[in-house]
């Protein structure tokens, strides 16, 4: 009997083991390694904290966080075939050699996840503007009781036309804050044929929107920052806008010609700007932006939310099971189209 098992043990050692995939990750806690133990015990993730550490692991990297995909570390990865992205953007992923030109590599993202937080912010900063709250905070730190106001009258969402430019998974969650107002919402969309919510009033091409930014008392953009999409709203689109209305950027800041939206907001062809993104970021501190009254500006954190952690985890987490598992990865991204 001895003798059989050490043959068989004897000849299990002549069968080739199957390397453990391994997976560059970062910022993961104790608690999350310990639960990728049990979930996907094929794959041997490495929780790393810094792109020296990642690039010293290259060589032997089968996936990474995408904040690790730097031109030298692609270059020094020969097994890489997944790269998950920590965001719904990757406008700065797609273009990297090694990733546009490898056809074996698949790029993962985060579409989906931010929308909740990132729509509850568009409204936060619109509320902002429009309830005069920049002005009360004030008299508020001065322990003042000033019932008159900046002077600008409050308006109230109710009945206006808010306008999504890129009806997607944050578009589609903008909209649905917008009805909850009263508000009419139109969009546009790649796909303007998917069904949309019934109490969107209409959902155009692309190639629509000029004809639709005319009808917009609040534009809301949540394109992906692509070829067609950088610059989009330039000095000849913010022109279309209503006089009185306002332009919402929770997509990209080079979504965005910032100096045709400095010109259009001196010269008063529009009622404000509430950015989230900018071009450049960080703002410059000279940037006339920062001392508009009518812009409310936040540093590119409208999606940070306790919730958004709970969904980007969930996300990470069911597509390592997938990898170790060797099935299909959720949220492809179509690296030709750019998202």
């Amino acid at each position: 009997m001895n003798a059989i098992r050490l043959l068989v043990l004897a000849l299990l050692a002549l069968v080739p083991q199957q390397k453990p995939l391994v997976f560059l990750a970062s910022d993961l806690t104790p608690a999350q390694l310990t639960e990728l133990a049990a979930l996907a015990p094929k794959l041997k993730v490495l929780n790393l904290a810094t792109r020296e550490e990642a690039l010293a692991h290259a060589a032997e990297a089968d996936g990474i966080d995408a904040r690790f995909a730097t031109p030298e570390f692609l270059k020094a990865a020969p097994h890489l075939t997944w790269v998950q992205a920590m965001s719904a953007g990757v406008d700065r992923y797609v273009g990297l050699p090694g990733i546009a030109d490898n056809d074996k590599l698949v790029l993962t993202n985060l579409k989906g996840v931010h929308g909740p937080a990132i729509a509850d912010h568009v409204f936060a900063m619109l509320l902002q503007q429009t309830r005069d709250l920049r002005f009360f905070a004030g008299e508020q730190a001065g322990s003042r009781w000033t019932r008159e106001g900046s002077g600008s009258r409050p308006l109230v969402l109710m009945d206006r036309t808010l306008l999504v430019v890129g009806l997607g998974g944050i578009g589609s969650e903008v909209a649905q804050r917008a009805h909850g107002f009263g508000m009419k919402v139109i969009a546009t969309r790649r796909n303007a044929a998917t069904p949309a919510a019934e109490w969107i009033e209409h959902v155009g091409p692309p190639e629509e929107l000029a004809a639709l930014l005319p009808k917009a008392d609040v534009v809301v953009l949540c394109v992906p920052l692509t070829k067609e999409t950088e610059k989009l709203f330039d000095t000849k689109m913010l022109g279309l806008m209503k006089s009185d209305a306002w332009l919402v950027n929770v997509a990209r800041g080079k979504v965005v010609d910032t100096q045709a939206l400095v010109a259009a907001l001196q010269a008063k062809k529009l009622a404000g700007a509430c950015l989230d993104v900018t071009d450049p970021e960080p703002l410059p501190k000279d940037s006339p932006l920062w001392a508009m009254k009518n812009v409310v500006i936040t540093p590119h954190v409208a999606a940070e939310a306790e919730l958004t952690d709970e969904r980007s985890w969930a996300v990470v987490k069911e597509n390592m099971r997938r990898f170790s598992a060797g099935e299909k990865l959720e949220n492809v991204v179509d690296k030709q189209a750019g998202y």
